[in-house]
């Protein structure tokens, strides 16, 4: 009784409360990304851009010690739900992030959600979860898949282009790209052409480009497929005449494979390396040195991901105990965004701004993509009327 006593005087002394497991246990976040194959490039981008945010917080945050454990997905669902068990039950991690693409999302979406774990996306961000089947479990900091998307539909259109040619990868992202695209893109669609995923010979298209003479491209080809097809395509020839129209095709990942294959081509994104704001001048200059390279959006986003969570676990002064509150607190979106304007809809996906970029070629001689236009502002999806249990 004496020692009870003893320390309960301690405590209010010091004005703390005894809680000697918050005190002396880590918070354990779990990261699950594409580490191996074509799209690693992808995957490693999420890794070092949450790692640079963890390091900048001190490896803590609300006052308790951060460790991370990343694991490979191996972009094979089955191999991504069995590492997601080892988090779950074997690490005990606090907070799930990951993954970056939508098939593997949709894969450990449920087990990471069933166990009342919180699951942050950084990247994938399907039509799937962002209506009806919304969770109070899962947020996203990226977009749902659908806006980037749109971004190049509108563009399209708005520039007169008439004759348009579609090529996307066969799976879940693919098919919404295309639906994204539609919205606002009221032309002729001359072909919509849907490929494997392990793709890397474009050249029967590429002929089919060639012979059919669209006024643009529009393709979404992420990590290696996009590394292919633009260096294909512009030793087609075809980069000069036929404008290309990209979402996650030409971005920071893959520039340092395209290089000069890639400058020119159009983009769209919800930020850019040379998007003017304190915080994000600060997050680019610190990322060149550290990597060695040009941070994209995949790293943009895993920053802010890791500030997200940083902002409720300090809301909740450190106690994860309580998931109502943590829930509530991950949805107020208390931190500076390096995109700047950033909140959660009612589905737990952004409302933020929209952008058309360019390719260009620094003095240095890396390479970047650039803001050409806004498209769209302060933009939520589609989808989060259907939305009820998130809410």
């Amino acid at each position: 009784m004496k020692t009870k006593m003893t320390l309960a005087a301690a405590a209010m002394l010091l004005g703390t409360v005894v809680t000697p497991a918050l005190a002396q246990e880590k918070i354990k976040l779990g990261v699950i990304v594409t580490l191996s194959g074509p799209a690693a490039a992808l995957g490693q981008q999420v890794r070092d851009g949450f790692a640079l945010a963890v390091k900048d917080l001190g490896s803590k945050m609300g006052g308790r010690d951060v460790e991370v454990v990343v694991v490979d997905d191996e972009l094979k669902p089955d191999a991504a739900v069995t590492k997601v068990k080892g988090l779950l039950e074997r690490e005990k991690v606090d907070f799930v992030v990951g993954p970056i693409f939508s098939n593997i999302l949709q894969a450990i979406h449920r087990p990471i959600t069933e166990s009342k774990t919180f699951l942050i996306s950084p990247n994938a961000g399907p039509s799937t979860f962002a209506g009806k089947d919304c969770n109070p479990f899962f947020y996203v900091t990226s977009y749902q898949n659908d806006q980037v998307h749109e971004i190049l539909g509108k563009v399209a259109q708005d520039r007169g282009y008439k004759r348009m040619y579609l090529m996307v990868p066969n799976y879940q992202a693919g098919k919404d790209s295309v639906a994204g695209f539609k919205l606002d893109y009221k032309g002729e669609i001359v072909e919509e052409s849907y490929m494997p995923l392990n793709t890397l010979d474009f050249q029967p298209e590429l002929s089919k480009i060639s012979s059919q003479k669209p006024d643009a491209l529009f393709t979404f080809m992420p990590g290696g497929l996009g590394v292919n097809l633009v260096k294909q395509y512009r030793q087609a020839g075809l980069a000069d005449t036929i404008p290309v129209l990209s979402a996650f095709t030409v971005d920071e990942s893959t520039l340092p494979a395209q290089q000069d294959a890639a400058v020119g081509m159009f983009g769209g994104a919800n930020w850019a390396p040379n998007l003017d704001n304190p915080q994000n001048k600060k997050f680019v200059a610190a990322y060149e040195a550290a990597y060695n390279s040009v941070p994209g959006t995949y790293a943009s986003q895993a920053y802010d991901t890791a500030m997200l969570i940083e902002s409720a676990v300090k809301a909740v002064k450190g106690n994860l105990s309580n998931k109502d509150a943590v829930g509530a607190a991950l949805k107020k979106a208390d931190f500076t965004s390096l995109r700047g304007a950033f909140k959660f809809n009612n589905n737990n996906y952004p409302i933020q701004d929209f952008y058309l970029t360019k390719v260009a070629k620094r003095p240095d001689g890396k390479f970047q993509t650039e803001i050409v236009q806004k498209v769209f502002e302060n933009y939520g999806d589609r989808y989060a009327k259907d939305c009820k249990a998130a809410n």
